[in-house]
């Protein structure tokens, strides 16, 4: 199609005076007929528009933006996802359930969005990181935040010069993402080092396009003191664990690897260092059933051993990639139904802390791949949503109450602490919240760790996470939204005084993000060994 007929497409749009999003499917057909063409996507009515501002030298119109934006939950939270996968690698594991496909990292497969880009980009973290920024942008998406997460096997497991090469090239693709030729490094050794990860990352405190925060997929039985000293050099502040399951018995039938001890120890060393903790949970497993798993999650919400910050939950299913698929064929195995995992997730919503987030509720794997046993459901947010409704209870996790694009300026927003017992330490999750606390605003996890094993965080209370949600708003500007109105550093105070006050402390640590140390610099914290850190007076 030449550039004529798209920009009367976008001249047409325009003047169409385009309500909401039936209006618009409407216009596409519309256009469609009109020029005797496939109904264009969004993502390419969006790129048409852009280019026909571009030539007449005008700015966007936000309702249009918004309209055309490509599921726009992916910026709601504030920040956008950007997960770049790990070339192939041995796996120290040998559990059941994993599938193995030749040529993509061990429990990935196929088909997977996340693995596809990187098989398109032979597994290039710096071309998968650039190509995931710009598709995000193409669907009308800021991008200058961004959550990056490294997935793949198991991190620890890699090589340290692979794992630097991987890091160091993901923080400059970000820093050179206004580049027009890309600058690849094809050969690992080719100028890696941890020196030269520092001044990316030094780039990356003023870019454009900022790593707030890094997150990295492992095993409880590979952290350790050393291992969590690595993890920081490279920027890391969040961790996912693959716990899977807290009862040995179930562990050990699945050929895991690890016990509940290494998951318990994991999850202490981890928080009393600063780092956001993750829960991969898998209900359905071999040697579990209905009443297992629901005492499973309880136990992990009450228990101050366990108590993590975030948590997916991938029932288990059956692929044929997997050594489960031959333990099922033989009748050794019965997945849930539809109906029974429902309730069951029905059941953990029903328990959930208001400072946990239910990250995911299911792999993002294609029906086609799953075999027959496991559910095949791709919608199973939305299903648990609508019977929640009917039953009527809300859930209280992290992600069911972010106010997203719900934001109402003249609404009263209210304070709130959370005060529980986790890994031998006190927590606290301070918030800004509504009154009946179903929209949360901004949020802040304050520790007083019990034992820290960093010399750094003697004597220190440690923020792990501050997070405004809603639609990310640029940095720099203004936006009738809840981001850069001051409820962070409000929150900051309030920590600080609970520090000082409550614990006699005067030290404070952030285990910020590299994309966000200009920020605590500006609020009088110093960067010392990879956190940032404010003496209080």
């Amino acid at each position: 199609m030449n550039t004529n007929i798209k920009n009367e497409i976008i001249k047409d749009l325009i003047k169409s005076n385009i309500k909401n999003s039936n209006d618009l499917v409407f216009f596409k057909r519309r256009i469609a007929k009109k020029y005797k063409i496939s109904c264009p996507k969004n993502i390419e009515l969006l790129k048409w528009y852009y280019s026909y501002l571009k030539e007449i030298k005008e700015k966007p119109s936000k309702h249009l933006e918004k309209l055309l934006k490509t599921r726009p939950i992916r910026s709601l939270s504030g920040i956008v996802n950007v997960s770049v996968l790990t070339k192939p690698y041995p796996c120290p594991g040998k559990c059941l359930y994993c599938p193995i496909e030749k040529g993509i990292p061990k429990s990935y497969i196929s088909g997977e969005p996340a693995v596809e880009r990187a098989k398109e980009s032979n597994f290039n973290p710096y071309l998968q990181t650039q190509k995931r920024i710009k598709m995000l942008k193409d669907e009308g998406h800021q991008t200058d935040k961004i959550e990056l997460r490294v997935i793949g096997g198991t991190w620890s497991y890699y090589d340290k010069d692979y794992q630097l090469f991987f890091i160091e090239e993901c923080f400059r693709a970000c820093n050179e993402m206004n580049l027009k030729k890309p600058k690849t490094k094809n050969n690992k050794k080719q100028k890696i080092s941890i020196k030269n990860l520092k001044k990316e990352q030094k780039k990356n405190e003023k870019a454009k396009h900022r790593i707030i925060g890094l997150s990295i997929e492992t095993r409880p039985d590979y952290i350790n003191e050393k291992e969590i000293k690595w993890l920081r050099e490279l920027g890391v502040t969040m961790v996912e664990l693959g716990v899977q399951s807290i009862y040995d018995d179930v562990l050990k039938i699945n050929r895991r690897g690890h016990s509940i001890k290494d998951t318990i120890k994991a999850t202490k060393l981890l928080k009393d260092s600063g780092f956001k903790v993750l829960y991969q949970m898998m209900p359905n497993l071999l040697g579990s059933d209905l009443k297992k798993d629901e005492e499973m999650f309880k136990e992990i919400f009450e228990n101050p051993d366990f108590k993590p910050d975030y948590l997916k939950i991938y029932p288990c299913a059956v692929l044929k990639e997997a050594p489960l698929y031959k333990i099922f064929k033989n009748g050794e195995y019965k997945p849930y139904s539809e109906k029974e995992l429902i309730n069951l997730l029905l059941d953990i919503k029903k328990e959930v802390p208001y400072y946990i987030r239910i990250q995911r509720i299911i792999r993002d794997i294609s029906s086609e791949k799953i075999m027959e046993g496991g559910v095949k459901i791709t919608n199973l947010r939305q299903i648990l949503s609508e019977k929640m409704k009917k039953e009527g209870f809300k859930c209280k996790c992290i992600r069911c109450r972010e106010v997203r694009e719900n934001y109402n300026p003249k609404e009263k927003i209210y304070f709130f602490c959370d005060r529980y017992e986790a890994s031998g330490g006190k927590e606290m999750f301070l918030s800004y919240e509504n009154k009946d606390r179903t929209k949360l605003y901004s949020l802040l996890r304050l520790r007083i760790p019990s034992d820290p094993i960093l010399k750094v965080l003697k004597n220190s209370a440690i923020i792990r996470e501050i997070h405004t949600y809603g639609e990310i708003t640029p940095i720099g500007k203004k936006k009738i939204a809840p981001q850069h109105k001051g409820l962070g550093k409000k929150l900051i105070k309030k920590a600080e005084e609970i520090t000082k006050n409550e614990f006699n402390l005067n030290k404070l640590s952030v285990i910020a993000g590299v994309g966000v140390r200009d920020y605590f610099r500006k609020l009088g914290f110093k960067l010392k060994d990879t956190y940032m850190v404010k003496i209080l007076k």
